[in-house]
């Protein structure tokens, strides 16, 4: 009977190894080549293909053939159960050849084919032989304008120039059309969309900013922009800019006042019938959470179209109003309170001694410069306008009033001077009505002794003049003395306390102590009632 020839062992162990490596080899070509759907079944044909492959293996080693008599001792049995197990462990690995590969070596392989097919995807959609960045996309059944969707984000204000007339702003601007032509195959949702970071690359509206002074784009560290293509065709294009732009400001009601300011986005060559901009449904403005003005509060936004029209044809305009509050407290510490305090220290004036020359004119001087130098300040920081400001008015009254009381003490020191002249000329008048006493009462003594004087003289002869009621009588009459008769002063046009106040110059000075008060008092009752009122009736007419 024929035996079966034992395969030397050498050589079995490096048939076995031929064929591990054979079957791992053919199992990671297999997988790299075959995609994630399609995994199961190929799986299998590696199976059969590591069955078939173990069959050969087992005919070159000569397994089938006659058996003659026993297995020829324990030596053979263990070579057979040896072989047994290494093709059990050839069949599993030939059935799991994932098991073979690193874990995360498939996710890499299909990392890398997505983005080898995102780049297929761009070089069909927007090469040159495809894709004419010249024509604008298709518009509203394919006959309309193509329409463009705006949004902006408010990042940052700068600055808000008063006497220039102008704001800086940083935003984010963004665009949205549909381009049909720039439709692709998301492969079932694994592509959102496509990223380019080149503008010269697609079309893209030719929009640009009416009231902008001056600009830039950011491009630290790259420029900072970017351009999505969605499945659907659409585009959204995102630049980050810095603009400086004009805002006309209405100063009437400084510093109480809310200014509007202007942002305006219009076509440069396309027409409404090419180009439509609009406004984006849900969010067209949005603001940056933690923006801070030092001077400004932003109190709102407005969006509205602006579309307009010249020689050449309508073009699509939008525009934004934003509305910033003036915060008032910086210019009350800096500019009221001082004014109003300059107006009290000048009263201090009223209280000062009528002869304290020096004193009151120091102060008054001193008063009224430092108000011109306020007044100067804030001019300075305000744009030369024609009309007046709520603050001039302020100013203008404060100056009036420190200048009244500067005034005032020129009136005083006339009144005391001319009070001192009238109490000279009283005295002189005593002075001479006594004489006249004593020389009346001479005739009388010399009358009564039947002395008629000298005829020479001009007291015998000549008749006295009474000066009581104006009667005139001979010597011989009996005439009453002489007596001079001032003017009175007004008491009935006065108050009854203004008797304790001989002279003029001290009356002045307590009224003034009344009136200055009062009056200014009244001053700004009616200013801020009429300029409050004011600021609030302006709100609608800016809406």
């Amino acid at each position: 009977m024929d035996t079966i020839e034992a395969v030397p062992p050498l050589e079995e162990a490096r048939l076995f190894s031929r064929v591990s490596s054979i079957s791992r080899v053919s199992s990671i070509s297999r997988v790299s080549s075959i995609s994630r759907d399609s995994s199961i079944s190929r799986v299998s044909s590696i199976s059969r293909d590591s069955r078939s492959e173990e069959e050969l293996v087992r005919g070159r080693r000569g397994v089938v053939g006659r058996v003659k008599g026993s297995w020829g001792g324990g030596g053979c049995l263990m070579r057979h159960t040896t072989r047994i197990l290494l093709l059990a462990v050839l069949c599993f690995v030939s059935s799991n050849p994932m098991a073979l590969a690193e874990p995360n070596h498939s996710k890499d392989i299909s990392s890398s084919n997505l983005r080898q097919m995102e780049k297929l995807i761009l070089d069909n959609i927007i090469g040159p032989d495809n894709y004419d960045k010249r024509i604008r996309p298709a518009g509203v059944n394919d006959t309309g304008p193509t329409e463009v969707h705006i949004n902006i984000m408010i990042r940052n204000v700068q600055t808000i120039s008063d006497v220039r007339m102008e704001y800086s702003i940083q935003i984010t601007f963004r665009e949205q059309w549909l381009d049909s032509r720039l439709k692709f195959d998301s492969m079932a949702g694994r592509i959102q969309y496509l990223t380019l970071t080149d503008t010269n690359m697609v079309w893209m509206p030719d929009l640009f900013f009416k009231n902008e002074k001056d600009g830039h784009f950011h491009n630290i560290i790259l420029p900072n922009l970017y351009i999505r293509i969605f499945p659907d065709g659409g585009v959204l294009y995102s630049i980050r800019i810095s603009l400086t732009l004009s805002c006309p400001m209405d100063l009437k009601l400084f510093p109480l006042d809310r200014q509007q300011c202007q942002l305006q986005m219009a076509s440069y060559g396309w027409t409404t019938e090419d180009l439509v901009f609009l406004w984006k449904d849900t969010g067209p403005v949005q603001v940056t959470p933690r923006l801070h003005l030092p001077r400004f509060t932003l109190e709102k936004y407005i969006t509205d179209y602006c579309n307009s029209k010249t020689n050449t044809g309508t073009y699509s305009c939008l525009q934004v109003d934003l509305v910033f509050k003036r915060e008032f407290s910086f210019y009350l510490i800096q500019y009221y309170v001082p004014c109003c305090m300059l107006v009290v220290v000048s009263w201090v004036s009223f209280w000062l001694d009528a002869q304290s020359v020096p004193a009151r004119v120091s102060l008054g001087v001193t008063t009224l410069l430092t108000m011109s130098t306020q007044t100067s300040s804030i001019n300075q920081s305000l744009p030369p306008v024609s009309y007046t400001k709520a603050i001039d008015v302020w100013t203008g009254v404060c100056l009036t009033f420190v200048f009244g009381a500067l005034l005032e003490f020129a009136l005083v020191n006339y009144a005391s001077r001319s009070d001192k002249h009238r109490e000279k000329l009283k005295d002189k008048i005593k002075e001479w009505e006594v004489e006249h006493q004593a020389v009346l009462q001479a005739q009388m003594e010399q009358a009564e002794h039947g002395n008629p004087g000298d005829p020479h003289s001009g007291f015998a002869m000549k008749p006295l003049v009474s000066r009581h009621n104006g009667a005139m009588g001979p010597t011989g009459d009996k005439t009453q003395p002489c007596q001079v008769h001032l003017t009175q002063t007004r008491k009935e046009c006065c108050h009854s306390w203004l008797a304790k106040f001989p002279t003029r110059s001290k009356r002045i000075d307590v009224i003034s102590r009344i009136i200055f008060p009062m009056v200014f008092a009244f001053f700004n009752l009616a200013y801020w009632s009429t300029y409050l009122f004011t600021e609030e009736e302006e709100i609608p007419k800016q809406q």
